[in-house]
């Protein structure tokens, strides 16, 4: 996971946007991407964020 942004809130708008334009879902994202799943969602939520299945987005 070196090679997205390592601030929270860089990486929260990243994220976001990554579902907004291009994924239909967090699973689709974190597959495609390689991406640890649990780990990307754990360095959100220390930062306060969680992710909303229904909107597709960490709020």
């Amino acid at each position: 996971m070196n090679d997205i942004p390592q601030d929270p809130f860089m990486l929260l708008s990243w994220v976001n946007m990554k579902l907004r334009d291009q994924y239909d879902s967090l699973d689709q994202l974190t597959g495609d991407l390689q991406l640890d799943k649990e780990e990307l969602t754990h360095r959100l939520s220390e930062a306060g964020f969680e992710y909303m299945p229904g909107i597709n987005q960490f709020r």
